[in-house]
């Protein structure tokens, strides 16, 4: 089973996230790093098209399908959590917003921990906010291409909802070793609208994001 998995295209244009996350950056991650985990998934013949499954297993699958796996299915995401500043709404609504406040008691609260889970995660790795298996809402941190979906591997298995990467390649061109910084401006380009779409249509559910699902 070979090319089954392919680099999907950009909802905006790499200039879009300026002057926050440069143009340089979004090009050489969507092209170069992005595309390099898609072609090695492929190369490996995982023996399923199913993504999410790919998540789930990941623990007994082999180096190469656990990382490139866990590498689209998270920047597949990770695209999708991003907008034009001043494009979505500027902070989350509805159901989640009750759910971050009756988790965090505000959204500040919530950033703030998220802000640490992401600049104290030790080298390459991403910090998530997520869904539990009780609905409760919470923020963990992953090593590498690791994320909460898989079973075994990570701190608090939850579904994602909202994650970013805090890989070197992520920020170093634009930030330096200026991790924190890269991390407070990147809230300004957070898509509210997607991350409220995916806890509405499928975390709030128990239902894992599929890398498609951005809302329309």
């Amino acid at each position: 089973m070979a090319s089954i998995f392919t680099l999907p295209e950009l909802p905006y244009d790499y200039t879009v996230l300026e002057p926050f996350i440069d143009s340089q950056t979004m090009h050489l991650h969507h092209k170069m790093h992005h595309n390099a985990y898609v072609t090695k998934l492929n190369d490996a013949k995982p023996g399923t098209d199913d993504i999410i499954a790919i998540q789930r297993s990941a623990a007994k699958a082999s180096p190469v399908v656990r990382n490139n796996g866990g590498g689209h299915y998270n920047h597949s995401l990770f695209w999708t959590w991003m907008a034009k500043p001043g494009s979505s709404n500027p902070h989350p609504t509805g159901a989640l917003k009750a759910k971050i406040d009756e988790s965090f008691g505000s959204l500040d609260e919530m950033k703030k921990k998220f802000n640490e889970a992401a600049a104290t995660r030790f080298g390459s790795g991403w910090a998530w906010l997520g869904v539990k298996s009780d609905g409760k809402l919470a923020i963990t941190s992953t090593a590498n291409q690791d994320n909460p979906l898989m079973t075994g591997l990570s701190e608090t298995e939850m579904i994602p909802i909202l994650g970013i990467d805090v890989w070197e390649h992520a920020y170093y061109l634009k930030y330096q070793n200026r991790r924190p910084e890269y991390i407070a401006q990147w809230w300004n380009v957070v898509n509210w609208d997607n991350v409220v779409h995916y806890y509405d249509e499928y975390a709030s559910k128990g239902q894992a994001v599929p890398i498609n699902a951005r809302k329309p």
